[in-house]
């Protein structure tokens, strides 16, 4: 790959017929039209996304004199140009150039370019940018731009990938996951966790439709000019979803819901019966992990190692063990009570605390609660052979 070192590039050139474009969150063009500032495998805008912090740092940076660090062009031919890396920052300048945001003056009051002084606005504009212009194959071009890091924002797995099957399949994909002003992402937010910007929403689709094989899935369908089956896929999941479960819970918020789907959206289910089982189990206090109540209903409500019920404390354990011991030893029989219904050696055997395991006499998920009227000692074998029974 054969680089070019620039140095007499400003910002005001940059911005030369800079477009930000409010609803898909992007800069698009800069250069008089000749720089393609987002490409497609480039990453959406997200230095506004923390309240505008990182942008406002870009301009203080400018004001102060610091260097912005390198900035790379790919070009694409004599007359074009696309961002490589650097977006980020040269959108927050053509932005702030643009008036679309303000910094705080001396006084503390906000200001937007148009309003700051004279020589702050020549400094910022005619700040020369470092910039190298790269010429290679596409292979080589994605892989540069695999190893770099965005002004210490490391690309996350879903913009590498973007990235490396850039095409018409993932800028229509962006469009429609990666758009934070898409009406369905309140909605979406329910149950997939993340954000729109950082291609979360993207990848959840992608991982659930490719059943977690998103690379080879991109790589199929890269040059597909529509994503019918992706957003079909998603939204029947994300139907299911809602209407079996009809109350919306925190804890949903980032489950298994592909993987679910494909073990359970053929069985039938009561929806009413559903709620009112989520109900009852969110009021139990044994319970320690919510986040399994939903795949337990669905498998049957079987499976309670999914909800990490509440084990017996030590000193629970402990006095069960005394008392249960001395009734056996009165007895000539195991302190075990399964054992001591037996005919072989253990059946008068007295177990040590530390061989014996603490357990439910009603089972937990049989109404029997984490008490100590509801414990019994059992020897390890007997306690893991009984289950629920």
């Amino acid at each position: 790959m054969k680089t070019t070192l620039k140095t007499d590039i400003t910002v005001a050139a940059i911005c030369e017929g800079f477009i930000y474009n409010e609803l898909e969150g992007k800069g698009l063009f800069g250069l008089s039209g000749r720089l393609t500032i987002q490409p497609e495998y480039q990453r959406n805008y997200i230095y506004a996304s923390d309240g505008g912090k990182k942008e406002v740092a870009v301009i203080e940076s400018i004001l102060k004199g610091y260097p912005l660090g390198l900035i790379y062009f790919n070009k694409v031919n004599d007359t074009s140009l696309e961002v490589l890396d650097g977006q980020q920052r040269i959108t927050s300048f053509g932005r702030f150039v643009t008036n679309k945001f303000a910094i705080k003056d001396d006084n503390g009051m906000e200001q937007y370019f148009g309003g700051i002084a004279t020589d702050k606005q020549a400094m910022i504009i005619q700040t020369k940018l470092l910039i190298y212009e790269c010429e290679g194959t596409e292979s080589e071009i994605k892989q540069w731009f695999r190893t770099i890091n965005i002004a210490g924002v490391p690309l996350n797995n879903q913009e590498l990938l973007n990235a490396v099957y850039s095409g018409p399949f993932v800028t229509l994909g962006k469009e429609e996951f990666s758009n934070s002003q898409n009406a369905n992402i309140q909605k979406w937010g329910a149950y997939v966790s993340g954000s729109a910007n950082r291609q979360d929403f993207l990848e959840c689709a992608l991982d659930w439709v490719s059943k977690s094989n998103i690379g080879d899935y991109l790589s199929r369908h890269r040059f597909d000019k529509n994503i019918n089956e992706l957003k079909t896929y998603f939204n029947s999941v994300i139907d299911w979803v809602s209407v079996v479960f009809t109350d919306v819970e925190s804890e949903m918020r980032g489950l298994e819901w592909g993987r679910l789907y494909e073990l359970y959206h053929k069985k039938a289910y009561d929806p009413a019966k559903v709620s009112a089982e989520v109900k009852q189990l969110y009021a139990d206090p044994y319970i320690k992990n919510r986040k399994g109540i939903f795949e337990y209903i669905l498998g049957g409500s079987v499976d309670t190692k999914l909800l990490d019920v509440r084990v017996f404390d030590e000193a629970t354990k402990k006095s069960v063990y005394t008392t249960q011991s001395a009734e056996a030893e009165s007895k000539d029989e195991s302190n075990c009570p399964l054992c001591a219904l037996g005919h072989d050696a253990n059946r008068s055997k007295i177990w040590k605390l530390n061989e014996m395991d603490a357990d439910h006499v009603a089972a937990w998920s049989r109404g029997g609660a984490t008490t100590l009227k509801n414990c019994q000692m059992l020897c390890k074998t007997h306690n893991r052979a009984k289950g629920n029974r």
